[in-house]
C-alpha cells in the first residue's frame, strides 16, 4: 500500500487565499467567516461543517457527515465520514478519517471478529484503480500519520432502493426485471472474486454497499474497510453477504415472518426455522415456500443462506458456477 506521506507536498494558504477558494466554488454570499484549517485529523469530533482539512497540500473544505442504516439502525451518522469540497480542483469528495472499531458477526454458529482497517482499504483502492465495479479514491496521510481516504463522489441510487421502486408485484417483478438484476449481481460477484484472487476481501458486503454511478451507469461496491477474521475461512462472511444480497433480490425485498403475519399469509404454516436466513432469522432464505415460480436452480442457491443447510459456498466460483445454471423463462 503506498500512500501520499504528510511532508511530501504540504502547501500552506493564508485564511484568506482560503476563503477565495471558497468564494470561487461557493459563490461570495457563502463564504464562512470562521473556520478551523486542520492538518491533524486524530480527533474526528474536532472536524466541524465549514472547517478546511489539508491533505497533500490539497484544501478540502467540510460539508455535513454521512448517514448509514447498519446493525439494525437506520440513518446512524457517519462523524467520521464526510462530504467535502476539494477547493484546488473544484471536486464533490467523501472524506473518510481515521475511526478504530471492533465488532463480532454471527453466521449461525460462526463467530466472525470485525475491525475498521483504514489501511487495508488504502491497498484495495490501489489495487482497484480504473475497477469499474469499485469506488475509486487515493489515500494519504495526515500530519499525524493518519491515514485518510479521500473518495470521488458516486452520485446515484443504492442498489436496494432501485430494487424496492420495481418490486411492487413480485410475479410481473420476477419474470419482467430479475433476470436483468441477476447479471448485475453476477457482475457483482465477479468484481468480488477480482478482490479474493488477490488475497483481499470486502469486508462488510451489503445491498446498501452498491451504488449505481449515475454519470457512467457503472454499479460499484463501496465501503471496504472493515476486515474480519476467521480461521475456517477467510473469504467466508464476503460469501455470506453476497447471499443475504441475493435473499434480498429474489424476494423483492426482504421476506420477514411479521411481514406474512401482518398479512395474514397461508405460506406462514408451510415454513420451518430451516427455512429462515442463516443470519437473519426472521427473514425467509427458502423463498421457493412463498412464491413457487422460482426455478430450483435459483432456489438452490438461497438454500445455502439458511438454516438448514448442509453445504455451503467456499470460494466465488462455485457460487458463479450455480448462477451459470439458473435460467428464468416467462
Amino acid at each position: 500500500m503506498e500512500t501520499q506521506a504528510p511532508d511530501d507536498v504540504e502547501t500552506h494558504y493564508s485564511f484568506r487565499q482560503l476563503q477565495d477558494m471558497i468564494a470561487a466554488y461557493l459563490g461570495s454570499d457563502s463564504v464562512p467567516q470562521r473556520f478551523k484549517i486542520i492538518t491533524d485529523t486524530s480527533d474526528f469530533f474536532r472536524v466541524d461543517y465549514n472547517d478546511v482539512v489539508m491533505l497533500g497540500g490539497v484544501p478540502y473544505l467540510m460539508r455535513n457527515y454521512t448517514r448509514e442504516g447498519r446493525f439494525g439502525l437506520d440513518d446512524e451518522p457517519k462523524y467520521w465520514v464526510r462530504k467535502a469540497i476539494d477547493l484546488k480542483n473544484r471536486e464533490a469528495k467523501i472524506i473518510k478519517l481515521v475511526f478504530h472499531e471492533e465488532i463480532e458477526a454471527r453466521v449461525g454458529d460462526l463467530v466472525f471478529k470485525c475491525v475498521r482497517s483504514p489501511g487495508k482499504e488504502a491497498a484495495i483502492l490501489e489495487m482497484v484503480a480504473g475497477h469499474r465495479n469499485f469506488m475509486q479514491g487515493i489515500a494519504i496521510r495526515d500530519t499525524a500519520g493518519n491515514i485518510v481516504r479521500i473518495l470521488d463522489f458516486i452520485q446515484g441510487k443504492r442498489f436496494d432502493e432501485l430494487i424496492f421502486k420495481l418490486a411492487g408485484n413480485h410475479e410481473e417483478f420476477f419474470y419482467e426485471h430479475l433476470p436483468g438484476y441477476l447479471a448485475i449481481y453476477g457482475e457483482m460477484v465477479k468484481a468480488i472474486g477480482f478482490l479474493h484472487d488477490q488475497g483481499q476481501k470486502h469486508g462488510d458486503i451489503r445491498r446498501d454497499h452498491i451504488l449505481l454511478d449515475r454519470k457512467t451507469g457503472d454499479y460499484r461496491w463501496i465501503d471496504f474497510d472493515y476486515d474480519y477474521y476467521h480461521v475456517a475461512n477467510m473469504f467466508g462472511y464476503d460469501l455470506y453477504g453476497l447471499g443475504n444480497i441475493l435473499v434480498f433480490l429474489v424476494g423483492g425485498g426482504d421476506i420477514t415472518v411479521q411481514q406474512l403475519q401482518a398479512e395474514g399469509s397461508p405460506h406462514l404454516e408451510k415454513l420451518t426455522q430451516e427455512d429462515m436466513n442463516i443470519i437473519f432469522n426472521n427473514r425467509v432464505a427458502n423463498i421457493q415456500k412463498i412464491y413457487p415460480y422460482i426455478p430450483d436452480a435459483l432456489n438452490y442457491i438461497l438454500l445455502h443462506f439458511s438454516n438448514g443447510a448442509n453445504l455451503y459456498y467456499e470460494n466465488i466460483r462455485q457460487l458463479l458456477e450455480d448462477l451459470d445454471e439458473v435460467h428464468i423463462n416467462a
